[in-house]
């Protein structure tokens, strides 16, 4: 303990007093010998962490030794309160572990039963940390039900066990995600405050459409906002010029929209949104970040759904991009968020249609007539065809229909000439489709979930380049066979489908698309709830 004993209150204020500003600088001031622990301090933790049992069996396990509040725990202390006055940078809620609360309860503590009670809070406050920004603050199925991804959360106990192994500072520093775009979010996140604080991006551009040629108080509004996002020099033109086009034609780049220079109503409606809402996206996406996997895979397939894109990865660097057509933004159509190993191909794949869709879309149809949808086989739970003439279609409901359907390869098969299988029980997988004319629509949500390719052929080539000398002669030799056949992977891929409406590109630059689904809409409401705010510019 700081002290054998507190016989001079003041002594006690001043220790507290002097290492109170050291640490929040890093600086550490001479301390006494530690002594063993007062019985009041054991009482006192004890008391304090009977709610948490895994701090609780912590201190039981190690003799009720202090581990922030001792002479010589000055390092780590100081290094925890350090690290929680920065925890508003990485948009957490910090009245959790508020560092200004917990050096007021050192400086108010008069006793070692008052140390006892600090010395748990300040535990709480680590584990409480360590968890928000390492792996999130929210649960994410609490959050939306479609977002059914596996949050790596690391044991408390463990989390103890591993701080007290290593030096403080460095583990504190390495507990939120490494990726670089992470830190490229939380220089957005500053970025966009100094833009909040600065009155924003000026009036929005009241006009549905805006090209080459016009001019007018519309073409200046827009000219002034794409000035103050970046996209612009500053320029006292009101025309809209060539300088103007090339900088709308950049910012539908950057935002996922059509290229074409015209700044029509998706154009405009997109430029109008405030640095307060992509704010928010940015901090939706820093909690998103948390939630992955610190280790994406050397290679692996990203697909983010509101980008409608699926990536091929490589050691950090994109080495194919296909546009992808997701799941409807309704009901339960939406694409599900979670990661999984890819496993193999099928080519010239039949389709088994998903229960959901025979019993609401398909009976209906053939209670009306049984030969619609003549393409699809019906068949019994053996796999077995079956006629259509011997069943009374009337006879059954979505709940008691015995059969299934089935779509035999062919050209104008669902799932086209491949599909890429990661095993799952959401039946989520990538595949090719027959419905070409999807792929030239901005937003592209039309499927049941699943996830079409826009190039699926040049898909598999890269996704069997590390494994075969010549991929395109063994995919294609298979695929000419017209018969139902796989390749399997050597190695198993991870794939992630994520959501991401604010992400930096290759090069580092941001870039924003819609909330399809409003799912980053929850995700912000439940951070608000939770305690985050988007915060004031620091210093």
């Amino acid at each position: 303990m700081f002290v054998s004993s507190l016989s001079s209150r003041s002594a006690f204020l001043a220790y507290f007093l002097s290492t109170s500003a050291a640490a929040l600088t890093g600086t550490t001031p001479a301390v006494a010998q530690v002594a063993a622990p007062d019985s009041s301090f054991v009482q006192a933790v004890a008391e304090a962490a009977a709610a948490d049992e895994a701090v609780a069996a912590f201190y039981r396990e190690t003799g009720y030794a202090a581990i922030w509040t001792d002479a010589d725990d000055a390092a780590r202390r100081n290094a925890l309160l350090l690290t929680l006055s920065r925890a508003g940078d990485h948009a957490l809620p910090v009245s959790r572990y508020d560092a200004g609360a917990l050096l007021a309860a050192l400086r108010s503590a008069q006793s070692e039963r008052d140390r006892g009670q600090v010395e748990v809070q300040m535990t709480e406050a680590f584990l409480d940390y360590a968890r928000d920004v390492q792996t999130g603050v929210l649960v994410p199925k609490k959050v939306d039900a479609g977002i059914v991804r596996e949050v790596p959360v690391r044991d408390r106990r463990v989390q103890l066990d591993a701080f007290l192994a290593s030096d403080p500072a460095d583990y504190l520093r390495n507990l939120p995600p490494s990726a670089p775009e992470y830190s490229q979010l939380m220089r957005v996140r500053f970025d966009l405050m100094q833009q909040i604080a600065a009155g924003g991006w000026g009036p929005e551009v009241g006009s549905n459409r805006l090209e080459p040629g016009d001019s007018g108080d519309a073409v200046v509004a827009l000219r002034d906002r794409l000035i103050a996002m970046g996209y612009l020099r500053p320029t006292a033109s009101a025309e809209y010029d060539a300088a103007m086009r090339k900088a709308v034609e950049t910012f539908q780049i950057t935002h996922g929209l059509t290229v074409d220079g015209v700044a029509g109503a998706s154009t405009i409606e997109e430029i109008n949104v405030g640095p307060e809402d992509r704010l928010k996206s940015v901090l939706v996406a820093m909690e998103r970040m948390r939630w992955m996997e610190p280790d994406l895979g050397t290679r692996h397939v990203w697909v983010n759904l509101p980008d409608f894109t699926a990536r091929i990865v490589d050691h950090g660097r994109d080495t194919f991009v296909t546009r992808a057509v997701v799941g409807k933004a309704s009901g339960d159509l939406k694409t599900p968020e979670f990661s999984d190993q890819m496993e193999l191909m099928v080519l010239n794949p039949s389709w088994s249609v998903p229960r959901s869709i025979t019993t609401k879309e398909y009976l209906p149809l053939l209670k009306a007539n049984p030969n619609a949808a003549g393409h699809l086989k019906i068949v019994d739970r053996s796999g077995r065809e079956v006629s259509r003439a011997s069943i009374d279609f009337s006879r059954y409901t979505a709940a008691n229909f015995p059969f299934a359907m089935r779509q035999p390869p062919s050209d104008g098969n669902a799932l086209g000439k491949v599909k890429f299988l990661f095993p799952n029980q959401y039946n989520i997988y990538l595949h090719d489709t027959p419905q070409k004319q999807l792929f030239s629509q901005e937003v592209r949500a039309y499927s049941h979930g699943c996830i079409r390719l826009a190039d699926p052929i040049d898909f598999a080539y890269a996704m069997l380049a590390p494994q075969s000398a010549d991929p395109k002669a063994e995919f294609d030799g298979q695929l000419k066979t017209k018969a139902e056949s796989s390749i399997k992977l050597t190695s198993p891929v991870p794939v992630h489908l994520v959501y991401f409406t604010a992400f930096p590109d290759a090069k580092g630059e941001m870039t924003y698309r819609r909330d399809i689904y409003g799912r980053d809409a929850e995700i912000f409401r439940a951070l608000s709830d939770a305690g985050v705010a988007l915060g004031d510019v620091q210093g």
